[in-house]
């Protein structure tokens, strides 16, 4: 049963366009605000994920 789930180029460049356009939205209506939150919550986690290494 060839149950085939691979990404395919085009299923790539559509996830890319997506996030260029919802960055492009950050940018454009937020100054970039909410792309630094989450950056800054991303860093916190990768902290504690390696407190717990």
């Amino acid at each position: 049963m060839g149950n085939n789930r691979a990404m395919t180029n085009r299923i790539a460049l559509i996830l890319g366009l997506i996030l260029a356009a919802l960055i492009a939205f950050d940018v454009v209506l937020h100054d970039g605000r909410t792309m630094i939150f989450l950056s800054k919550k991303l860093i916190e986690l990768l902290e504690w994920i390696a407190f717990w290494r």
